[in-house]
């Protein structure tokens, strides 16, 4: 099976999008903001932030589906669940006890003035009344859900195409006329509502993983989105420009405007997969290593740009100066940590670095 190599270079982009956007929450959302550290509300980059929230994330669902899809063609039931404890489950567990906490420590210390211990706020990481989103301090699981939900959603899939391959051994999903593709995003915006946690879908994730396993994953629909990939981007730049615009300036919030988010999301996917096998369909030395190192980057670039932007916002330079020395130092400092860390058997272990890439 030949590798389809812009999955790879779309996931490993996808993440370090992560590094402007979590960036750009240092200045976005409303009074108080949404975030470990927060200025105030900078009009450019809450509008950046916006754009990018509603594809970024569902495009690796879809891609975990596709990737899924793959691995099971070489690997066991059982190879792939003890894969995903590895790569996935342990990493969450780990990364709740250590990096996790820095991020909340800090919020305390920026929003609360705690002058208390470290050990003294980890005793509060687990005992605060919070609301789950640790922007204030206490409990979080802060940007590792992903791994939670992928590893839930990975074990429920397995289970799921048992059963499939069972009692409908000849399902498949082929052919779709681009409209029908377009409209795809319907089910999702239905499947929105499902087991949706602190606006994190778990319904709607899963559904994108099995649409990236049953039907992104077809060669039918990968020509298909290649072919129209300039009707897709028109119709992303279009939706896009609206969300954001209604949202962030109109400040509407109802179930219509759920459903543009929806649409725009997707659009994003088709486009982004669709131009991806077009433009990106290639691998190097540089390529190669930012797929390898693209999941311990994603656990490790939180903690270090919180902590970054904790001292950087204290600088007079202005909201593009801070904004662009916390992207430089946070990258820098992350992929210094990840080769130090890619070094140590244990700490291999811990955040889920693999030899090669799987």
């Amino acid at each position: 099976m030949k590798r389809k190599y812009f999955i790879d270079n779309l996931r490993w982009m996808a993440i370090l999008l992560l590094f402007p956007f979590h960036a750009s929450q240092i200045w976005s959302g409303g009074e108080y903001g949404g975030f470990y550290i927060w200025s105030h509300t900078n009009t450019a980059l809450y509008l950046f932030s916006t754009a990018v929230y509603p594809w970024y994330m569902t495009l690796l669902f879809v891609i975990a589906g596709i990737s899924f899809k793959y691995s099971l063609q070489i690997r066991t039931n059982r190879q792939f669940i003890v894969e995903r404890i590895k790569k996935l489950l342990i990493p969450f567990l780990f990364g709740l006890l250590v990096p996790v906490p820095v991020m909340t420590y800090t919020a305390e210390v920026f929003f609360n003035g705690y002058t208390g211990s470290w050990l003294q706020q980890y005793i509060l990481f687990f005992t605060k009344e919070t609301d789950l989103t640790g922007y204030r301090g206490g409990f979080t699981p802060a940007h590792l859900w992903f791994l939670l939900y992928l590893f839930v959603i990975s074990l429920t899939a397995v289970f799921l195409v048992l059963l499939q391959k069972k009692y409908l051994p000849e399902f498949k999903v082929d052919n779709l006329p681009y409209l029908c593709i377009i409209f795809l995003f319907v089910p999702e915006w239905l499947c929105l509502y499902i087991l949706n946690i602190g606006g994190k879908s778990l319904g709607q994730f899963f559904l994108l993983f099995l649409f990236g396993y049953y039907i992104v994953s077809e060669e039918s629909f990968l020509k298909k989105i290649q072919r129209c990939r300039f009707a897709s981007l028109v119709l992303f730049l279009l939706s896009g420009s609206l969300y954001t615009y209604l949202y962030c300036l109109e400040n509407i919030r109802n179930i219509w405007m759920d459903g543009l988010y929806i649409f725009y999301g997707w659009m994003g996917i088709i486009t982004l997969i669709g131009t991806g096998q077009a433009k990106l369909n290639f691998h190097n030395r540089i390529s190669d290593y930012l797929a390898h190192a693209s999941f311990p980057v994603y656990i490790i670039h939180m903690p270090v740009l919180v902590v970054t932007g904790f001292f950087v916002l204290k600088l007079p330079i202005g909201v593009a100066g801070q904004f662009s020395l916390i992207l430089l130092l946070s990258f820098a400092a992350t992929f210094f940590i990840y080769e130090i860390m890619k070094r140590i058997p244990v700490l291999r272990f811990f955040f889920g670095i693999t030899k090669k890439k799987s």
